[in-house]
């Protein structure tokens, strides 16, 4: 499978914690899309970087993907960014189908609550 993000598409960077699973979801899904050309930057989250507050000024939380500079927040957003911005590249992550795609998003939104219940 052809990396797409060497395919003259620009710049990808993800800026996440080790132990994340909302950054665990989007490296799993820019694997799934097969793109693996992309920098991870591991981010202090006792010592915040100026990219991260910059970037993701609301919530200064990760993860965050810079695609030629521009930020995208939250993990579910990610996602669905991905399957936007890079159509051809491996599967679909989320349904074609409305419902589908509405039910998908509920029961993903049900374990981020789960999980941030925890953390």
């Amino acid at each position: 499978m052809a990396d797409v993000a060497s395919e003259g598409r620009e710049e990808l960077k993800l800026i996440g914690f080790w132990v994340s699973p909302f950054v665990h979801r989007v490296q799993v899904a820019l694997h799934l899309k097969g793109i693996t050309s992309y920098e991870y930057l591991e981010e202090d989250l006792t010592n915040k970087s100026h990219l991260l507050l910059a970037s993701n000024p609301v919530r200064k939380k990760v993860p965050v993907l810079l695609h030629g500079g521009k930020p995208v927040c939250e993990s579910m957003l990610i996602v669905q960014y991905l399957d936007d911005a890079f159509p051809g590249a491996g599967p679909a992550l989320l349904p074609a189908d409305p419902y589908d795609r509405a039910v998908a998003r509920f029961w993903a939104a049900y374990a981020d609550d789960i999980l941030e219940q925890r953390q």
